[in-house]
């Protein structure tokens, strides 16, 4: 595995803080932590039949139970109360994840504009495309599988492109150039019977 000063060029490339650490397996505990929570999760609801806002409910009534309970005999037995946090949301944390969700969708408007408004039948043509493959994909799985098989390949696809970038990188090079050239063949194409359509219109009328 190639190194940099302290951690992985992969590493680096993830931001660097505890994410990054969680899937590069820098930190063992939240790793296996993530994987065990995620697999239990996924078995609950996809094998064990679970619902998951009655799960959701039943977990938030033992944790209010319990901690009455530890109030109550706290309070009787003289000894300290629950460690909870203060559970609030700040200004900051509010107005970053607001700032997120602005930027994102500020780029979906601005593809919607292009496609709708500027005529970029490229840009249509890439986006019906992606749209296509993640309906078709998500024919074969439902939401919670999607999500359960995106935790185990974020917890593996970052180390092992760490073991072998070098063949990875070159493979994938390859299969961009191919997918271009074909992609480029494609786009041509339909340009050329969109606009022999459109001339043999134009004829017509």
């Amino acid at each position: 595995m190639r190194e940099s000063s302290q951690y992985p060029s992969v590493h680096r490339a993830f931001g660097g803080g505890p994410v990054a650490d969680v899937l590069m397996w820098k930190r063992w505990g939240a790793s296996v932590a993530l994987l065990v929570g995620s697999t239990s999760t996924w078995y609950l609801f996809e094998r064990g039949g679970y619902n998951l806002l009655t799960f959701i409910a039943n977990v938030l009534l033992l944790l209010v139970v319990i901690l009455f309970f530890w109030a109550k005999s706290a309070s009787l037995l003289n000894r300290p109360l629950p460690p909870l946090p203060d559970l609030t949301v700040s200004d900051e944390t509010v107005t970053k994840a607001a700032d997120v969700a602005r930027e994102w969708i500020n780029k979906v408007l601005l593809v919607a504009r292009k496609i709708a408004v500027g005529g970029n039948l490229k840009l249509l043509i890439q986006v019906a495309s992606g749209l296509w493959m993640i309906s078709y994909i998500g024919s074969f799985f439902n939401f919670l599988t999607l999500l359960y098989i995106g935790v185990l390949l974020s917890l593996s696809m970052p180390i092992l492109y760490e073991m072998y970038q070098d063949q990875i990188d070159s493979n994938l090079l390859l299969a961009y150039n191919v997918a271009r050239a074909q992609y480029r063949k494609l786009d041509q194409t339909v340009l050329r019977r969109i606009s022999g359509a459109m001339s043999k219109e134009k004829k017509t009328q």
